[in-house]
């Protein structure tokens, strides 16, 4: 089984992973969308985002804007992330299992105050063969 979450707000993708306030999360077993809920995040920075998301057992989050300290958090809890994908959260999950979703592997979020600089990429996470429709 495979958790998809995405950072939400009234049926979009929510512009920026630390400021999001729900995730929508989905249950996918053989490509196919078994459950899907809306949670509260109660709270935000990454940080705390990070450790909700590895409780609730997500492996992949689909998402807009997001830094690079949070890149590296999800991407050390194991969690597969598609950045820079913005409109309806549910047609941005179906294109994820038909591997069609179309994603930045390469984002970044510039406009507050992190520290990022800016010295890594998709290939020094796991993006594995998923950046392969990119051709």
């Amino acid at each position: 089984m495979m958790r998809i979450a995405v950072t939400y707000e009234s049926g979009n993708i929510f512009q920026h992973f630390g400021h999001t306030q729900q995730f929508k999360l989905y249950d996918v077993e053989d490509g196919s969308i078994t459950n899907t809920q809306v949670v509260n995040t109660n709270g935000s920075g990454h940080g705390a985002l990070v450790a909700i998301l590895s409780d609730w057992k997500v492996d992949t989050l689909i998402c807009d804007g997001i830094g690079g300290g949070a890149q590296n958090a999800l991407a050390a809890a194991n969690i597969q992330v598609y950045g820079g994908v913005s409109g309806r959260a549910d047609e941005a999950v179906q294109a994820l299992l038909t591997q069609t979703l179309a994603y930045d592997p390469n984002v970044q979020c510039n406009h507050h105050g992190e520290h990022d600089h800016h010295d890594h990429s998709c290939e020094d996470h796991q993006c594995g063969g998923h950046c392969s429709h990119h051709s």
